[in-house]
């Protein structure tokens, strides 16, 4: 079930940052590591301060955007504060840790985390089912990038531990019938739910982003299972027809 957990950094701009992530995620078992267009690839220093967890650097999948490090996830979590723009389903640390390993027992699941400075920007956070947040100090909420992996990672531990003491009468079961779709599907959906929604005029084509947004949201929140899916897509296919 770990091994279908990745932990993401997005543009990584200190490599020192890079080795410390994997060796908090390695001592809670963690081991996959996923770049998105690291500012500097990892060195010695990502060696270094990995502390004997150099083996999960070494064989960290380094990929050129986000969407194709989540590509294949059916659930993506985003670490951020309260959303900026709309507000966004949220969970705190430890709920995210129940959720990870809820789900990484069937499918792969990504937890992502920001640039050092600026975090996740709207449009990355948009690609998110959820948005997390560590509920710190208010007078002082600093966080530097490796004691956030840590301290994720040790709830997802927490979380699966927990899990493995339960009879198995009480943990959840899953059917092929409730699989969700992997991101590059929604994501498949979306724009075909934009095309058809400029075809019928329902969004200005200038400014599509406002409606889409909260689409997204909205099925987000909802998470529609793959049958579900399937039927909205021919939905849409059924509409482009008749407007053909």
């Amino acid at each position: 079930m770990l091994d279908n957990i990745r932990i993401v950094l997005v543009e990584t701009s200190h490599t020192g940052n890079i080795g410390s992530a994997a060796r908090a995620m390695k001592t809670m078992g963690l081991s996959q590591l996923y770049l998105v267009s690291p500012v500097v690839k990892p060195d010695s220093q990502s060696i270094a301060l990995a502390a004997g967890a150099n083996d999960i650097v070494k064989q960290a999948v380094i990929t050129s955007s986000l969407e194709e490090a989540i590509a294949d996830c059916p659930l993506v979590i985003g670490t951020s504060a309260r959303s900026r723009n709309l507000e966004w389903p949220y969970l705190d640390s430890r709920e995210c840790g129940q959720k990870i390993v809820q789900e990484a027992v069937k499918a792969p699941v990504a937890l992502v985390f920001g640039r050092e400075r600026v975090g996740l920007t709207n449009e990355e956070l948009q690609k998110c089912h959820y948005h997390v947040g560590i509920s710190a100090n208010p007078d002082y909420s600093s966080l530097n990038l490796a004691m956030s992996v840590q301290i994720f990672t040790y709830e997802i531990r927490m979380a699966m531990l927990q899990a493995q003491n339960k009879p198995l009468s009480l943990q959840v079961g899953h059917t092929d019938e409730s699989l969700y779709p992997a991101t590059i599907d929604m994501e498949r959906f979306y724009q075909h739910l934009e095309q058809t929604l400029l075809q019928t005029h329902f969004i200005n084509p200038n400014h599509p982003g406002q409606i889409m947004g909260r689409l997204r949201r909205l099925f987000n929140r909802s998470r529609v299972e793959q049958q579900e899916l399937n039927i909205l897509r021919g939905i849409l296919t059924s509409i482009h027809k008749k407007i053909k």
